[in-house]
This record gives C-alpha cells, structure tokens and sequence, in this order.
C-alpha cells in the first residue's frame, strides 16, 4: 500500500465482522469498503478508500469531512487520523516527537499506548518506552512528565508491518453490520419510534424500504434510500415502531412475514433521547445540533 505523506490518514476499524468466517468476512469487507466509498461520494469528499490486513485507510485532503462521511457507515467501530510513517523505530521517535509539540502543553503528563503486528526487531514494549522518551525530550523545556494511569494526553501507535500510525484520539462510531449485508426490509415510519426503529434495523446490516413520508435523517444513513409501501418477494420482513402499549390488541399480520420491533422496550423519553444524540453526530459540518 502506497501512502503519500502530503494527507494524513484515517483508520478505520471494524469489530464484529472480524469474528466471521474468512469467506463471509471478505464479503463484509468489500459491502463495508463500497458503503464508505458510497458515503463519501454522497458528501462530495474526494478519498481513496484501501484496506490491508483488518483495517481500511482511507486518505482525503479534507480529514474533517471524511471522519463525518465515514462514521455514519454501519459496521464502523472507530475511526482514528494519524500520522503515517515507516515501521523504522528511529523514523517513528522523530515522528512522534515532531507530532507531540503542538499537542501537549506546559506541566501536561503524557502517556504512550503501543501495539504492533507483523516481524519487527523491537517489541510493543520497546516501542512505547522509546516512543515516550522521544516526547519526552522533544518537550522537556515545557516540564512534561509521564503518567501511564492517568495522563492529561495519551499518545497511540499502531506499528502495522512496513507501516506505522500516529495519533491522539479515538473516534467512536456507530459499529453493528454493513448496511445491505442482512437483506431488505419494510419500515413502517409515521413518526420518530418508526424513525428510530428503522435506523436500529439498518445498523444491524437491514437495507430498509421506508413506508411513509421522505425521512432526511435516515438518509443521511443511506444515500440510496428506497421509498415504497408494497411487500416484495425481496422484502424479508416488517419493521414498525410499536411500543409496549401498541402491542395490547395488535392484529396479527395476514403477510406472513417477521415484525419487528426494535423500540418496544424502549420509553419514549429514551426514543427522544437517542434520536437527538444521532441528528446531532450525522448533522453536516456546521449544522450540529440544528
């Protein structure tokens, strides 16, 4: 894998897709890598999306607008924009040293976090002590110090065969499947349980098909959203928005089909709140919380 060193690089991590088998992981993986092209593309960011051993690197001039495209990709655990550089440990001390300066303040204690996989000739271990007297030296006039229980600044890197990554900080995501990997259901929306049920079905890999009006939020999830209110031999089952006190007198369906019910245990003040945490972290840049 080539990297040029004008852009940094976002890595990307999966979580429960690595514990499938090779051939249904592969197939996740390639779903998962056209969903975050799809994503990005709908946003309008230019970046080209790799992947090697269990992660994808995805390099863009414009960082901030991939991380916002990229983490509404379901099956996405965490992101992370790192500095990139060789698996030499000496290129990787000046690095980290280089990157800490305008990261780490006056009086500020520092932690190194280290991992690597592939043959080297130094160890995790070796590779954090060294990382953190590298920091340590380039910062010493700011009287730093090194507190590895609990640091004002922790510094992660992640040594990955020829290659090593460089950054501060995890960018949690939503996780769960790749949309389009579970098949297709009908989501009953008609209002925000039904809105909130359909997200639940489509992070667990469900390609949903919206009965009811156009829904912005839930395109923000999927760039291809279908609208639809008729059952298809396609459709695998119905998802509504009932709740606990909507099921007392339900009438059983006559399709035949599984119902969902992914909110029902769930009080609206709970349905509320997680709405609002997820219109705010899929706002456009500029417009969270609006």
């Amino acid at each position: 894998m080539s990297v040029r060193r004008s852009v940094q690089t976002i890595l990307a991590r999966y979580s429960e897709i690595g514990l499938k088998s090779t051939p249904v992981r592969m197939k996740f993986e390639n779903r998962l890598r056209d969903n975050m092209i799809a994503m990005l593309a709908a946003d309008r960011v230019e970046a080209l999306v790799t992947k090697r051993d269990a992660r994808f690197y995805i390099e863009s001039e414009d960082t901030d607008a991939a991380v916002a495209a990229v983490r509404r990709v379901f099956g996405i655990s965490s992101l992370s924009v790192a500095e990139v550089c060789t698996s030499d440990l000496g290129e990787i001390c000046s690095r980290a040293a280089e990157y800490s300066m305008s990261r780490l303040r006056a009086g500020e204690s520092f932690a190194v976090k280290a991992r690597r996989e592939g043959s080297h000739g130094y160890t995790s271990l070796d590779a954090g002590r060294e990382v953190g007297s590298a920091i340590f030296l380039a910062n010493e006039d700011k009287g730093v110090r090194v507190d590895l229980s609990d640091p004002d600044v922790t510094f992660f890197l992640e040594v990955r065969n020829n290659l090593a990554f460089i950054f501060g900080s995890y960018v949690r995501c939503h996780g769960g499947l790749p949309l389009g990997s579970q098949g297709r259901v009908l989501a009953e929306v008609c209002d925000d349980r039904g809105v909130l049920s359909a997200w639940l079905m489509m992070k667990r890999g469900c390609k949903a098909i919206v009965k009811g009006e156009r829904q912005p939020l839930l395109e923000r999830y999927d760039p291809e959203m279908k609208y639809g209110g008729e059952l298809s031999p396609d459709i695998l089952g119905v998802v509504t928005g009932a709740s606990l006190r909507d099921l007392e007198g339900m009438p059983v369906p006559g399709h035949g089909l599984p119902v969902y019910f992914p909110t029902v245990g769930m009080s609206d003040s709970e349905v509320s709140s997680m709405l609002e945490k997820i219109k705010g972290e899929s706002a456009p840049p500029g417009r969270a919380g609006q």
